[in-house]
């Protein structure tokens, strides 16, 4: 490991070298970031996983920094142009941006303006000139050079223009004014046509760089893609004019002054400002990027922890006009019993046909919840299902259908329901999001779940790594029960491969946590990163139905022995409120133990078995539907929140479509992020603040109206 580095990564992180030493330790040692976020607190200082995966990437960013560095002095060596200066501005640079900056004047030249006036013999015209001479005059000094003297002077200054565009402090001092001081602006293309006003706002739209928002500098590149707007930078030209004269023109006495002046001017509209735009827009691009992605892997983790509505039998609705609507009858387990087909819509129009069977499937599998898709006919079958249900205990949801289709035309589909058709598979998938949402979206590729916000104009690469990691994080916090799982959570269980999948699908069930360490193929390794995150429920051992590690079932006994507690008590009042009582820092002292694994160890004691998710807002249930002619301005209502993004929360309150709380309506003091006041799947009260019956949108708030 690098101690440069990770002295840089200390000050850049603001985490103690220790803390980055034992993370790279342990990952080096092929230790998943899982692991040693749940069972390495005590060596890392209690990490995050958010944290691991930072110090992890910022040092592979800074190794491949210090390889860049590297070669761009050996190659400069090579040549043998390196000097002190040049090595220690390489050395001290902190971006790729900048290494590129220095070895611009040392790279391979293309065909340029330049080099062909180099080729024509008129550099040393250009270091005469740059000289700054006082005796003489402009023709005098370019004559004899086989040429027209004004092609000679043209000649040279393409020269002194390509120096100082190749100087790379002249670059840096641009780009840093420009990003400080300038303007990003977008404007409408005369001709465009945006029909639904969709860039409206960016029309005639100004922003300073520095503050630029990332949602607006997503809006606008879309917008330039679709060749609705033009994008262009504004600053001000005549200060970096200044400027530049000031560091290059060394005697303002000399003739030479004005064709210098020239050669500044071109290299600045020539080579410098269109490449240093192009780097600042690429620039802003990469961080609304960025923060596009966490709000998605945000949105994403708050949506795999909605919590699953257990012992219940579901029917999944899949809506269509003219296919009919499918129906998946789904046991408590999530089991499929019987698949149907009705017609309440257009063109068969069958309601009463359509009832009956529905009533029959209701009363003869005992059926509690209908999970309806929120796709093509959905508001119709939620009236046609609201009206039907009257006067029976069966309540109804509205389910996101979103990436539902990708699931039931995927192999995985393919392979688990081989004889029914794609949106029979799609129907199953509804009523199982409802059940176990985080087993059923896992199947899906999480790009299309449908909660982020410009997800096409992101990089796919950053987006893709980052939401595998979301889902990595939450399957390993919620753990799973090795019995049941299917192979596609069992992929994001920490340290698990497909042919150790494969080999624990065909030896459970199992009974014991120590059966699986024999299955064959499952190594010491594998073993200690993933057994943590494998639950046994009615096992032979109830340590194995907890977060508890099996290094850490000594420490356990002992922890007990010292409470005078039996296992066998674990589900009892008495057992979990001398837990309660316990002094984890005197435990701890007393064991030669580590506080976190002892802190944890009890928590694990007090819940055994307990689904994190069970402590977070279950979804609203219906009965009865609304409609926006329901709806009056100052109305409170309970919401779910189904996504956030930069500028506010989209909100189901029952409707169609989902409402609008703007980021200005959800508290009365300043918000600069959503996602500091709300989470996806969050239940929250609302008020209604504007009805737009002809767009159907309504505006809601989250602070009462007077």
């Amino acid at each position: 490991m690098n101690e440069t580095i990770i002295k840089e990564l200390t000050k850049e992180l603001n985490i103690k070298d220790t803390q980055i030493n034992a993370v790279l330790k342990l990952l080096s040692q092929g230790a998943t970031i899982p692991f040693i976020a749940r069972y390495r607190k005590e060596v890392t200082g209690n990490l995050n996983e958010d944290e691991i995966r930072t110090i992890e990437e910022s040092y592979r960013y800074q190794e491949n920094l210090l390889k860049k560095k590297e070669d761009t002095i050996r190659l400069i060596d090579e040549k043998g142009l390196l000097t002190d200066e040049i090595k220690t501005n390489i050395l001290n640079a902190t971006k790729l941006a900048e290494i590129e900056d220095i070895y611009r004047p040392f790279k391979e030249k293309k065909k340029t303006k330049a080099t062909e006036a180099i080729k024509a013999g008129l550099e040393p015209l250009a270091k005469k000139i740059m000289s700054f001479p006082e005796k003489g005059n402009m023709k005098s000094l370019a004559s004899g050079y086989n040429m027209d003297t004004d092609k000679a002077i043209e000649g040279a200054g393409y020269i002194i223009a390509e120096w100082i565009s190749d100087n790379a402090s002249t670059r840096k001092y641009i780009r840093n004014f420009i990003t400080n001081t300038g303007f990003i602006v977008s404007s409408k293309k005369g001709k465009a046509e945006d029909e639904k006003k969709t860039y409206e706002m960016y029309y005639e739209f100004r922003e300073k760089i520095k503050y630029a928002k990332h949602f607006h500098i997503l809006a606008m590149n879309r917008g330039e893609e679709e060749k609705i707007l033009s994008i262009s930078l504004d600053y001000d030209f005549d200060n970096i004019i200044l400027n530049q004269e000031h560091k290059f023109i060394k005697n303002e006495r000399s003739f030479v002054c004005d064709t210098v002046k020239a050669a500044i001017k071109d290299a600045l509209k020539r080579l410098i400002l269109p490449s240093v735009e192009r780097e600042i827009r690429s620039e802003l691009t990469d961080t609304a990027s960025s923060k596009a992605i966490l709000t998605f892997q945000d949105n994403l983790e708050h949506l795999l922890l909605t919590p699953p509505i257990k012992n219940s039998n579901v029917l999944g609705f899949d809506p269509a006009f003219r296919t009919g609507c499918k129906l998946a009858v789904l046991s408590q387990s999530g089991a499929l019993e019987t698949i149907a087909v009705i017609y309440p819509h257009e063109p068969v129009n069958d309601k009463a046909g359509a009832a009956k069977k529905l009533l029959e499937l209701i009363d003869k599998y005992k059926i509690d919840i209908i999970a309806i898709g929120n796709g093509t006919a959905s508001r119709e079958s939620e009236k046609f299902v609201s009206e039907t249900i009257k006067g029976t205990k069966c309540k109804y949801i509205i389910v996101s259908e979103a990436g539902a289709s990708i699931y039931s035309a995927s192999p995985l589909a393919k392979e688990e329901f081989p004889d029914l058709t794609v949106e029979k598979r799609s129907a199953i998938s509804i009523g199982r999001r409802l059940q176990d949402p985080l087993s059923e979206l896992v199947k899906i590729d999480p790009k299309s779940i449908g909660v982020g916000e410009y997800q096409y104009d992101v990089n796919q690469k950053e987006l893709a790594s980052g939401l595998d990691f979301t889902v990595l994080k939450v399957v390993n916090e919620v753990g799973v029960n090795v019995n049941t799982a299917s192979p596609s959570i069992l992929k994001y269980i920490s340290g698990l491969t497909k042919p150790t999948i494969t080999k624990l699908m065909s030896a459970k069930p199992f009974k014991t946590r120590e059966d699986i360490a024999k299955v064959k193929g499952i190594s010491a390794k594998v073993y200690e990163q993933a057994i943590g995150f494998l639950r046994i429920k009615d096992g032979l051992n109830p340590l194995d139905n907890t977060g508890i590690h099996p290094e850490s079932y000594l420490l356990t006994n002992n922890i007990l022995q010292e409470l005078n507690l039996n296992i066998k008590n674990i589900n009892t009042d008495g057992f979990k409120e001398t837990l309660k009582k316990a002094d984890a820092k005197i435990l701890a002292s007393k064991l030669n133990a580590d506080i976190y694994t002892v802190t944890d160890i009890l928590q694990e004691l007090q819940n055994p078995g307990l689904d994190i998710r069970e402590n977070l807002d279950a979804p609203i249930l219906k009965s009865d539907i609304l409609t926006i002619d329901d709806l009056k301005i100052g109305m409170q209502l309970d919401g779910t929140i189904r996504n956030v993004t930069s500028f506010g929360a989209f909100v189901d309150i029952g409707l169609h479509d989902d409402g609008l709380v703007h980021i200005s309506k959800m508290s009365k003091n300043f918000v600069s992020d959503p996602k500091q006041i709300v989470k996806v799947g969050q239940i929250v009260k609302v008020y209604v603040c504007d009805i737009n019956k002809e767009k159907q949108k309504v505006g809601l708030s989250l602070i009462p109206l007077a």
